[in-house]
C-alpha cells in the first residue's frame, strides 16, 4: 500500500481518549484530515478547542453516544470518504459491577460494530487499525515465561466473573478474536491490523481539568506527584512492562499504511518497570517533589515471576524505537503538575 496523500481522511474513534489524543496529534502533524468520534457535542467542542489553530481546519467530529448500540458507527462511517479507520473506543477502568456489560459487550459489540459499518458503508476504506491490548496476550492469572504475537490470553467468561482485571482481559480478548473472525467470515475490502500495547504511561491530554479525568494506567504517577505515596510505596501490579503512549500512537499511525502490517498483531512494549523506578524517575526530573515522593529507601523488588516479551515485530515492521522509562515518566509527571494541589 503506497503512502496516502496528505489529504487522506481518517476516522478516529474514541477521539477524546488518552491514546486517541496522541494518535490525533501525530495524524495532524502528518497532514491527515480526521473525523474523531465523541460521545457528545460538548466533548467534541472541547476537543476542537484544545487544538492549535493551525490544525483546526483538519478536524471535525461525529457523535457516537454508545459504542455498544446497534448500528452505532453507521452514520460516522457514512459521513465522509475515509481512507483509514483507527478504532480506540473502549474504556479501561477498574470499576466493574457487571463484567459482560462493563467490558465484554463494549469490546465485542464495539469492535464488530465498527468493522460491520466499514464493510457496509466504507468502500474507500483501505485499512482498519484496532487498539487491542497486551491483556489479550498475557495470562495474568498464571503468567507464562515468554510472550509474543502468537500468545493469547486463555481466560474464560468464568474467569471474568472473579475480578475487574480478569474481566477487562477477557473482554479485550473476546473483542479481538471477534474482529479476526469478522474478517475471516466477511472478507471485507479493507485490511486489518492490531495494536496490542502493554501498560501505557505518558503525558495527559491537554484538555483535562481535573485529576479524576486522568486515565487509569497513569494513576500511579499521578498519586506520586500529588504526594499520596509519600509515606509508603505501593507494590507494583502484576503487569511489569510499560510503553510510552507516544510510541503507541506511532504504532497505530504506521500500522495504517505499512504494507507488511496488514493482517498482523503487534506486541507494543518497551521495557520493565517497578513503582520504585517510577518514583526515582520523578525525583530525578522534578527534585522539588523529593519530600512528597515515596522514601528513597523504599523496597520494591522485581518479581521472580516476571515474564519475558518479544517486541521484535514492532521494531522490524513498524520501525518503532521505544522511549525509555526515565523520559516517559518524567514527561508524564511534568504534564500532571497542574493537578498537584487540585482536589479530586
Amino acid at each position: 500500500m503506497p503512502p496516502p496523500s496528505s489529504h487522506a481522511r481518517v476516522l478516529l474513534t474514541g477521539g477524546t481518549g488518552f491514546i486517541a489524543s496522541h494518535i490525533l496529534d501525530q495524524l495532524l502533524d502528518l497532514g491527515y484530515l480526521v473525523t474523531a468520534t465523541v460521545r457528545s457535542s460538548e466533548k467534541g467542542k472541547i476537543l476542537l478547542a484544545s487544538l492549535p489553530e493551525k490544525f483546526q481546519a483538519q478536524v471535525d467530529y461525529a457523535i457516537v453516544r454508545d459504542v455498544v448500540a446497534e448500528n452505532a458507527f453507521d452514520d460516522a462511517v457514512k459521513s465522509a470518504p475515509f481512507a483509514f479507520v483507527i478504532h480506540t473506543a473502549m474504556p479501561y477502568h477498574t470499576n466493574c459491577s457487571d463484567p459482560v456489560k462493563d467490558f465484554i459487550d463494549p469490546a465485542v459489540k464495539g469492535t464488530t460494530g465498527i468493522l460491520r459499518a466499514a464493510h457496509l458503508y466504507g468502500p474507500t476504506i483501505k485499512r482498519v487499525v484496532l487498539t487491542s491490548s497486551s491483556a489479550t496476550i498475557l495470562n495474568i492469572k498464571n503468567h507464562e515465561k515468554m510472550y509474543n504475537e502468537d500468545s493469547y490470553s486463555p481466560l474464560t467468561l468464568e474467569d471474568a466473573m472473579e475480578n475487574s482485571h480478569f474481566a477487562y482481559s477477557t473482554g479485550k480478548t473476546f473483542g479481538e478474536r471477534a474482529a479476526w473472525k469478522f474478517c475471516e467470515d466477511n472478507n471485507p475490502s479493507f485490511e486489518l491490523s492490531m495494536i496490542n500495547n502493554t501498560y501505557t504511561f505518558g503525558p495527559v491530554q491537554r484538555f483535562l481539568t481535573s485529576p479524576s479525568q486522568v486515565n487509569t494506567s497513569n494513576h500511579c504517577i499521578l498519586a506520586m506527584v500529588r504526594g499520596e505515596m509519600k509515606h509508603a510505596l505501593e507494590p507494583t501490579a502484576k503487569i511489569v512492562t510499560f510503553v510510552d503512549v507516544r510510541d503507541v500512537a506511532t504504532a497505530h499511525v504506521r500500522a495504517m499504511t505499512v504494507p507488511e502490517a496488514a493482517g498482523k498483531r503487534f506486541f507494543v512494549v518497551a521495557d520493565y518497570f517497578t513503582n520504585k523506578a517510577i518514583s526515582e524517575a520523578i525525583r530525578e526530573r522534578l527534585p522539588e517533589l523529593d519530600e512528597d515522593l515515596p522514601p528513597r529507601d523504599s523496597h520494591d523488588e522485581f518479581p521472580a515471576w516476571a515474564y519475558g516479551f518479544d517486541n521484535s515485530r514492532s521494531k522490524a515492521v513498524l520501525g518503532l524505537t521505544y522511549t525509555p522509562l526515565a523520559k516517559c515518566v518524567g514527561d508524564t509527571a511534568e504534564s500532571m503538575m497542574q493537578f498537584r494541589e487540585a482536589s479530586k
